[in-house]
């Protein structure tokens, strides 16, 4: 199949969805955890099954048992403490900074990573790309998410968001492998070992992101509030990983060297 024959399609529908969630962020932008702005959260489960969140700057113990009281009168019955956090003021900010470092440290180890296994810097960048896409698509996720369902920003997403670079990378990696050893039968088009490459391992990829997204979705739909968002965030980035490995990181590395190709032809025919 000619997979590369859409490939401005592909890049298409990326923009516009790496579009809509810039749109939201400087929107709506995002509900941002205790884990980054610091404070206290309790969470409390009522007799009638649902759950009672309060965030405050500070919460002791007497507020703590005065919470309690007055969730026990206004609902007559027990109700169980699930979840006591304490975030220093200055906790939160650090955290914010160390994981803008961890994120930048990990997209600038992935392209020299991936331009050096592949000698080639075109294969590095396209690859690190393709995960700058991934994050975007899922950080714009999140403020759509957070304005409409009250998803949060906090350390786990933090985590899930590292988790995705590494999958997301990982199955790039698998496509340009293919399409490396093929290269070395002699000189094809890009294009076309890109084609041979992508079918030879799609049904592979859709396999393997299909047992992660299962899991995900039975963490989601069995798994708490706790981690909820946590398993949202993981399959919001399975998808976009799988999509983006094949349709947008082989999609700008097949432009940019049919791009490289006619800007060298058109200095040819110039100095011909």
């Amino acid at each position: 199949m000619n997979w590369m024959k859409y490939r401005w399609l592909y890049l298409l529908i990326s923009g516009t969805l790496i579009i809509c969630g810039v749109f939201s962020m400087f929107t709506w932008g995002f509900k941002i955890g205790i884990d980054f702005t610091g404070g206290s959260l309790l969470e409390y489960r009522l007799p009638n099954g649902s759950v009672r969140t309060y965030k405050e700057e500070l919460i002791n113990q007497d507020r703590k048992n005065e919470i309690k009281g007055e969730l026990e009168k206004e609902f007559d019955g027990e109700v169980t403490e699930i979840r006591f956090e304490n975030v220093g003021p200055t906790v939160g900010p650090e955290t914010l900074k160390r994981t803008i470092y961890a994120l930048l440290i990990s997209a600038s180890a992935i392209l020299l990573w991936v331009a050096y296994q592949f000698k080639n810097f075109k294969f590095g960048i396209s690859a690190t790309l393709a995960t700058i896409h991934d994050t975007l698509i899922v950080i714009g996720s999140f403020s759509i998410l957070g304005h409409f369902f009250g998803a949060e920003l906090d350390f786990l997403f933090v985590t899930a968001l590292l988790t995705i670079l590494s999958f997301s990378v990982h199955d790039t990696i698998v496509v340009f492998d293919r399409i490396r050893e093929k290269r070395k039968s002699g000189y094809i088009e890009l294009s076309t070992l890109a084609n041979n490459a992508i079918s030879e391992t799609m049904v592979r990829s859709i396999n393997n992101s299909f047992t992660i997204i299962f899991m995900l979705l039975a963490l989601i739909l069995l798994g708490g509030d706790t981690i909820r968002w946590f398993a949202v965030a993981l399959l919001v980035g399975t998808i976009s990983g799988t999509y983006s490995s094949p349709f947008v990181a082989v999609s700008l590395l097949v432009t940019w060297d049919e791009i490289e190709k006619k800007f060298k032809n058109n200095k040819k025919k110039k100095t011909n």
